[in-house]
């Protein structure tokens, strides 16, 4: 299995993380109190659910060609 079907694979977990992290530091940014560390949380989240993109943006994770693959 090379690292771009495992990133595929994990493409979905990631985003649902991501999401749950995000949406948690949004709703504690509401609170005066707690605002720099929700920011920093929703950031965090959408970081985590970018990373599968940022992996092949980056270059850590070369694609596959789209000619490499066999028909099925």
């Amino acid at each position: 299995m090379t690292a771009y079907q495992l990133l595929q694979m994990l493409g979905y977990a990631f985003n649902i993380a991501g999401l749950l992290v995000c949406i948690a530091g949004l709703s504690l940014a509401r609170k005066p109190r707690h605002r720099w560390t929700g920011r920093l949380l929703a950031v965090l989240g959408f970081v985590i659910a970018a990373a599968p993109l940022l992996a092949q943006l980056f270059g850590w994770v070369t694609p596959v060609p789209a000619g490499s693959i066999p028909p099925v």
